[in-house]
């Protein structure tokens, strides 16, 4: 949902970074690389420690990158396969290690073992949520279906709550349970998601099966087919008379000569 608002809104904005870099000689995979390895420091050293603001601050420093390489594949001509293969690894492993960073943070000094589990059901079925659509999409289903929560979804509910959490150390009273709330609502979002692309995977495959049997036929070809199948039309009774008079009128002149 916010992917098809939030990215070309800032597409736009980072457009000028984009265009520096490529002046700078910094290739897009480059910038994928570096990015992925923020999130991941920023995700892994910060969030275990408690510390969710600064960790948060990291990551959204780096996170922007998965925009930034793209918009510097485009104005170089250089989309390519390997790129997006590439591109959407590495927001997988991204991802992996935001939540991974939560679960270990609850299972340790946040001392509370369901949010360590559904931390890593944030994990796994962001995972799954992913690959459903990549997997329909390779079997040559168009899974014409976003859900509810996507990637970017998952992120800002995340990091934004978790910044906030964050500033609990600063002296804010109560706000620390916006990531508890924030990490339950994408675990349902995420659930509602997998359902909701696995039920459209069904139905494209069960649509697609049945115009691919022997015996099936597009609805055009069938009336045609109907119309050809049909005998000829009888002659009006008017016609009949007229051919039956003309035929004794003939016999009639030959008998004559």
């Amino acid at each position: 949902m916010l992917n098809k608002y939030a990215r070309a809104f800032f597409t736009r904005v980072l457009t000028p970074f984009a265009t520096f870099l490529i002046r700078r000689g910094v290739s897009p995979d480059t910038v994928t690389l570096l990015g992925t390895a923020g999130v991941v420091a920023g995700a892994l050293v910060f969030y275990p420690m408690g510390e969710f603001f600064w960790g948060t601050v990291v990551i959204t420093l780096f996170v922007f990158s998965d925009l930034v390489d793209g918009n510097m594949a485009r104005q170089l001509g250089r989309s390519s396969r390997w790129g997006a293969f590439l591109d959407s690894t590495l927001d997988r492993v991204a991802d992996g290690a935001i939540f991974g960073g939560f679960a270990l943070w609850y299972a340790g000094g946040g001392d509370d073992i369901a949010l360590c589990a559904v931390s890593i059901f944030c994990l796994a079925s962001g995972q799954v949520v992913s690959y459903t659509k990549a997997r329909g999409e390779s079997i040559g289903l168009p899974v014409a279906v976003n859900g509810l929560v996507e990637r970017a979804e998952r992120l800002v509910i995340s990091l934004v709550a978790a910044g906030l959490a964050g500033l609990h150390k600063f002296g804010v009273p109560g706000i620390q349970y916006l990531l508890p709330i924030a990490l339950w609502i994408v675990a349902v979002g995420s659930l509602v998601t997998l359902i909701q692309r696995v039920v459209t995977v069904r139905r494209e495959s069960a649509e697609a099966e049945a115009a691919a049997e022997p015996g099936a036929v597009e609805p055009g070809a069938a009336e045609s087919e109907a119309a050809e199948s049909q005998p000829p039309a009888s002659t009006p009774p008017e016609s009949a008379a007229a051919e039956e008079k003309q035929k004794s009128q003939e016999q009639g002149s030959e008998a004559a000569k």
